[in-house]
């Protein structure tokens, strides 16, 4: 294994993921001769005395046993959005990871995919929008990434293997024991159709600081992120400020104003953070380049009415039910002349829309048509 490779297995045991003047370090300077600079500062710096505890090679022995491979930038795995992370901040933390251990199956493009986040302590509600919503679009073709904790991170991963879809969970500790052990079997099932992916190294519990930086890393992997359920302090909250700090559209479920759940979702619609989504089709619109996807009209579904020319719709609805109006009434209501309200009425009472009495007014048919 290449000096390289070694050299980023080890940068990513030092338990200072997202960390911007590390990752600025390595861009500068090179993996390799920054481990080897860190390792040779041993006690005197607090990376130096990290560094001179962790052996990549016990790393990688370690990332073999359980089945992950290594990916680093330049690798054909690599996921190029993850570039973007380079310029972005969010809280303090930022960079690119300086690789990713991975188990499943090959990674492929992520530009369609969509992150599915929310509460861990989810209502039946968000838990039923989540599966469905993921379904639907992986059913379409994108792929789901979510974070396989409990609550909406699991609907999202159990909604898109329901469809035969792929679905990625990004991780906030090793791979050799997926955290929560309780999604023992649904990390599985997520491996044998997508990937595993971690930051951390085989052997690294998660800690919250892991957790917000795992975070960036689902923004970073998602064409979009969606909020379906979150309270007003949430994991959700800070994967939505990832994706806007990197240009991702963001959306938002919206629930019922009596659930604290809805708070986040709320909030970011009301802030114009984000986008109110109901459907995968609206989702899926927000993914596509602007005027690609036809807007769904607001007015329902069209009646026989709404096809009549203008002039002749506001004849007939000109005339209200059980009247009967004079060729004038009309005309003074609609501000046409006698001879085009006369020419007009003739029209709609040939096609059945109105009728003539015998001394000349006009009324609505007994039959509607519209």
């Amino acid at each position: 294994m290449n000096r390289e490779r070694m050299a980023r297995m080890g940068l990513c045991a030092l338990k200072a993921w997202s960390s911007p003047a590390l990752a600025r370090a390595w861009q500068d300077f090179g993996a390799a001769e920054l481990w080897e600079a860190l390792v040779a500062e041993g006690e005197s710096s607090t990376f130096g005395r990290r560094a001179a505890v962790v052996d990549p090679a016990a790393v990688a022995a370690a990332g073999q046993a359980c089945g992950a491979r290594f990916i680093m930038p330049g690798d054909e795995e690599w996921p190029a959005p993850l570039a973007d992370l380079e310029h972005v901040e969010v809280a303090g933390m930022g960079g690119t990871p300086a690789g990713l251990w991975l188990r499943g199956e090959y990674l492929g493009a992520v530009d369609r995919a969509v992150a599915l986040v929310g509460a861990r302590a989810c209502t039946s509600y968000g838990e039923h929008t989540a599966v469905g919503l993921a379904a639907d679009l992986a059913a379409a073709g994108h792929p789901v990434v979510s974070g396989l904790a409990f609550g909406i991170d699991a609907a999202a991963h159990r909604g898109a293997l329901g469809a035969g879809g792929i679905t990625h969970a990004v991780l906030a500790g090793g791979l050799d024991e997926p955290y929560p052990s309780a999604h023992a079997r649904l990390a599985k099932s997520v491996a044998a159709s997508g990937t595993l992916i971690s930051e951390l190294p085989p052997g690294e519990r998660p800690s919250r600081h892991a957790f917000l930086a795992r975070n960036r890393i689902i923004a970073a992997l998602s064409g979009i992120v969606v909020v379906v359920e979150a309270a007003a302090r949430s994991g959700a909250k800070n994967t939505a400020s990832w994706a806007a700090a990197l240009g991702r559209p963001v959306a938002a479920v919206p629930g019922p104003v009596t659930s604290s759940l809805s708070v986040t979702p709320h909030r970011l619609i009301r802030d114009a953070e984000a986008t109110l989504v109901t459907s995968a089709d609206e989702i899926r619109a927000l993914l596509a380049p602007p005027g690609s996807v036809p807007e769904e009209s607001s007015r329902g579904e069209s009646v026989p009415i709404d096809r009549l020319p203008g002039p002749l719709r506001e004849l007939r609805e000109a005339v209200g039910s059980g009247e009967r109006v004079t060729a004038a009434q009309l005309s003074a209501r609609t501000g046409q002349r006698i001879i085009d309200v006369l020419d007009g009425a003739q029209q709609l009472i040939e096609s059945g829309w109105l009728q003539l009495s015998g001394d000349g007014e006009f009324s609505l048919p007994s039959r509607r048509l519209g």
